[in-house]
């Protein structure tokens, strides 16, 4: 068993299939000598199912209601020299995850906070939903009130990135409405549901699309909704004028309107439009 050092030790535990732990998260969990997590039954579970034993250490809860007075007992751990584990129920800690004030915490306290990394439904959705990963922006759920969610879907619709929201099967239906009315129907997306489970499915299409393709369902699971970036505009409408006249010269509309649009990186339909306006003007 490889000697752990003293400081708070963040692992990530599976989104799913149990086999998704790393062999270094399971020596940390045989080996630290206090164990929390968000939520206790969980980690349990998954220790027994690796044939990792307790040894008399207790799982400790470590969650958003009882944050406040469960850090003091975890920071005084760390100050004796002890090494303290924090799990998240699912996944990498500190993403949408209570653990961000418990890290703050033990970093303010000028302790070492060291990283197991593992399982993520971030991570996960980005590799299957086959969308640009070079640049990306990890958007949490969206808040519930309508007002505050309008201005943060109006704000992320400039992002240059690709999008990643987390959403329940209960309000999916209304984030994908409210999301082409706020980036456009044409946007390209991926709805990634249960990720690394049984019943893992990934529907990839315009949102436009995806809002139809649902309407009628009724999803379980968890959710991630990756979402296209936001297109490159020309810096104005003589740009696409004259990529148009120039395209427009040996190539029938249709042709004209495929290549402008993916060399200014703007929706088919808006050039195709552009193009047929041109058309009747001449």
């Amino acid at each position: 068993m490889p000697v752990i050092a003293p400081g708070l030790h963040l692992i990530a535990t599976p989104i799913g299939a149990a086999r998704d732990i790393t062999l270094r998260a399971l020596d940390l969990l045989a080996g630290c000598d206090v164990l929390a997590a968000e939520d206790t039954r969980s980690l349990r579970r998954l220790m027994e199912l690796h044939g990792v034993a307790l040894n008399g250490r207790r799982i400790l809860p470590y969650h958003d209601h009882n944050g406040a007075q469960m850090r003091p007992k975890l920071l005084a751990a760390i100050r004796e020299g002890q090494s303290v584990l924090y799990a998240s129920e699912a996944g990498t800690p500190l993403v949408s995850d209570p653990g961000f004030g418990l890290a703050r915490a033990v970093i303010d306290e000028g302790l070492p906070v060291l990283a197991a990394p593992g399982a993520s439904a971030v991570m996960a959705a980005l590799c299957v939903a086959g969308l640009p990963s070079d640049r990306f922006c990890f958007m949490g759920f969206p808040p519930a009130q309508a007002g505050a969610r309008k201005s943060m879907l109006t704000e992320a619709a400039a992002i240059p990135a690709t999008l990643l929201f987390y959403e329940s099967p209960k309000r999916i239906h209304r984030l994908l409405a409210e999301l082409c009315e706020i980036l456009g129907a044409d946007r390209q997306a991926a709805l990634c549901r249960e990720l690394t489970k049984l019943h893992e499915e990934v529907l990839r299409m315009s949102l436009g699309e995806l809002t139809l393709a649902i309407a009628d369902r009724s999803l379980k699971g968890e959710i991630v909704l990756v979402i296209d970036r936001a297109p490159d505009r020309p810096a104005d409408a003589s740009a696409l004028d004259a990529a148009l006249d120039r395209a427009l010269q040996d190539m029938s509309v249709k042709e004209a309107a495929a290549l402008v649009a993916k060399e200014l990186n703007l929706p088919r339909r808006e050039v195709y439009q552009a193009a047929l306006q041109k058309g009747k003007d001449a």
